[in-house]
């Protein structure tokens, strides 16, 4: 029953008791308590217990009322609490919450610690938790995402996976954001930098990439070297390769790898020159430098260059010099295994 129609019932019931008795019996009764007289209606005395039941009963119901609902103030505000909870943990930024009720801060403080991955689509979410679930279902099917248009750019923190998807996704569908990443790569994650790298390093030509040589690893070069090996130009030059060489710390396989590809591209004595320089400011340098003294048949230079050398050093040139001495068609590939020149080498 619902208080008001308690309250109405209660005094109704009270007035009629007292207009029943007061018609029967009109006259005044007398008690005298302690000293203290006290003459009422005889009605009056009817009704006053009940009265004091109906004062006890409203106490009563207005404690426990009120009780009743400062616990579902406290549920009503866990459950925002919760809510927030949820969509932190699902953006993978898991923070604490405080919670009014002993039992759910016992099981949801989990959720501080917690990142929660979807495995399917769920229905009857709240709009925030919906928008959230949406936004993330699309950034998993690799989709871009424009966080700032839905004001979340200042939700993932820098290595949060969900914001590396999405920066990822963007290097897919928006080209521009590939030379961005580039341009500022202290600013993005080291797997977002590597995608960039990669992009650009498939796309680009070396006007291009010289301005972000210091941002480039042996990996990524090579493969702009690998495509100039195709048949594409890419604008390469003496002075862009010495920016490249002197930025990365290139090992003897690369050297190699290097050679083989400038040897097509620049003039003998200018390759030389520049491996040259390479080989007496970097001992990796060396095979690669010994590489091209056979490939141009400068067995002179070859037999002045290891003379200068330990006798345990390049034992693979010196057994080809050798041979080369005594019969001028062996070619280096006849004996040597160009991808094996350095495994046994001393500068790896």
């Amino acid at each position: 029953m619902k208080a008001g129609l308690y309250i109405f019932a209660t005094i109704a019931l009270i007035a009629i008791i007292g207009a029943l008795v007061y018609a029967v019996n009109p006259n005044k009764y007398l008690i005298e308590f302690m000293g203290l007289s006290f003459h009422f209606y005889i009605a009056l005395w009817f009704i006053l217990p009940m009265l004091l039941l109906f004062f006890f009963t409203l106490t009563h119901m207005f404690f426990y009322g009120l009780k009743t609902y400062l616990t579902l103030k406290k549920w009503n505000k866990d459950t925002l609490s919760l809510e927030d909870a949820l969509y932190w943990s699902l953006v993978n930024e898991p923070k604490k919450q405080k919670y009014g009720i002993e039992g759910i801060n016992s099981t949801a403080v989990l959720l501080s610690k917690a990142s929660l991955t979807l495995s399917d689509n769920v229905e009857g979410l709240t709009e925030k938790l919906s928008r959230v679930v949406h936004l993330i279902q699309k950034i998993n099917n690799g989709e871009y995402v424009d966080l700032k248009e839905h004001k979340m750019d200042k939700v993932f923190k820098s290595g949060n996976p969900i914001l590396i998807q999405n920066r990822l996704n963007c290097l897919l569908s928006h080209p521009s954001f590939v030379e961005g990443v580039m341009r500022a790569s202290s600013e993005y994650s080291e797997i977002v930098q590597a995608e960039a790298l990669a992009i650009f390093a498939q796309k680009s030509d070396f006007l291009q990439a010289r301005k972000y040589a210091n941002g480039f690893d042996a990996k990524n070069f090579l493969l702009m070297l690998e495509r100039i090996g195709n048949g594409n130009d890419l604008g390469l030059t003496i002075d862009i390769l010495n920016d490249f060489v002197e930025a990365i710390p290139f090992q003897c396989a690369d050297f190699i790898k290097i050679a083989t590809i400038s040897k097509k591209y620049f003039k003998p004595e200018d390759n030389l020159a520049l491996f040259y320089g390479y080989q007496s400011q970097n001992e990796k340098a060396q095979n690669a430098y010994l590489y091209l003294l056979f490939e141009y048949e400068l067995l002179e230079q070859v037999s002045n260059y290891l003379s200068e050398q330990g006798e345990t050093e390049f034992i693979k040139f010196r057994a080809l010099y050798t041979l080369k001495k005594e019969y001028s068609g062996y070619k280096l590939e006849d004996i040597i295994d160009i991808d094996s020149i350095c495994k046994h080498s001393t500068y790896l």
